[in-house]
């Protein structure tokens, strides 16, 4: 029954990730920024057991540079139910602080608060296993000395779809002391403009020690893109800036009484 709405799911998705990026890349001015960022994530996952409940659990920083200049924070977490072996629901939230890597004692630019409404879909095609994601965020901002940007505001919303490959390499499937490929690409929709508001590209080397400790190292581009505008008489198309970084991640998945234990692909909750 659940095999018509995996194939919709999966047909829409990979269009969005075709056409998307083609369209954001249109009369853009790129600008590449040369220097290499460093993000860290530690989570720890709760799966879902007899009853369908779990959860998750996540801190990350980030820095400007390789191991340096460190400017941001996230932390958060939450409540997942399996609808079915392959379908999940999520309802979570966290913090978000990003501050002047040149004057951390200033405090906080911005904090952001954020909830968000997930749906994930998972297939296990043979060797290689697929990720859906589909995700509903509500944004709330607190600037520094209460001084909104302009072009900004205290209250956006945003969309966002990934899609994620895993390939084991040594097994057949994700079991003790597996050695796995993962590479996704995230796209960010933005009502408010540019629609096509971020690009998130990734490609990591993984290893799965257990059933509870899995660890990744990868890289990550990140290209955001800002509206074009018209003023004083002069036109300047959409803008982008892409970043490379590089990702160091570690997950702890919790045990969970169960007679039989389900493969799980070592998704970033991120």
């Amino acid at each position: 029954m659940l095999l018509l709405p995996s194939r919709l799911l999966s047909c829409s998705g990979l269009l969005l990730l075709a056409l998307l990026p083609t369209a954001g890349r249109a009369q853009t001015n790129a600008i590449p920024d040369p220097q290499w960022g460093t993000w860290h994530i530690a989570t720890v996952v709760l799966p879902g057991g007899p009853k369908h409940w779990g959860g998750y659990a996540e801190v990350q920083t980030r820095a400007n540079g390789l191991f340096q200049q460190y400017f941001y924070t996230e932390l958060k977490g939450g409540v997942s139910y399996d609808l079915a072996k392959n379908f999940t629901l999520m309802l979570a939230g966290g913090r978000y602080s990003t501050a002047d890597y040149r004057d951390l004692s200033d405090g906080p630019l911005n904090v952001e608060r954020r909830l968000w409404q997930q749906l994930t879909l998972t297939q296990f095609a043979a060797r290689l296993k697929l990720e859906h994601r589909y995700r509903m965020e509500e944004r709330w901002y607190r600037f520094r000395d209460d001084v909104v940007p302009a072009g900004s505001s205290r209250y956006r919303t945003r969309m966002r779809y990934r899609f994620n490959t895993f390939l084991p390499l040594n097994h057949a499937n994700f079991t003790d002391k597996t050695a796995f490929l993962s590479v996704y690409d995230e796209v960010f929709f933005n009502p408010r403009g540019p629609f096509f508001e971020r690009n998130r590209l990734y490609a990591g080397l993984g290893y799965q020690f257990d059933k509870h400790w899995t660890v990744q190292a990868g890289w990550v581009n990140q290209t955001n893109y800002t509206p074009a505008n018209y003023r004083l008489n002069v036109f300047t198309p959409q803008t982008s800036v892409a970043k490379n970084n590089v990702v160091l991640s570690v997950i702890y998945r919790l045990g969970r009484p169960a007679t039989t234990s389900p493969e799980y692909v070592p998704s970033q909750p991120d």
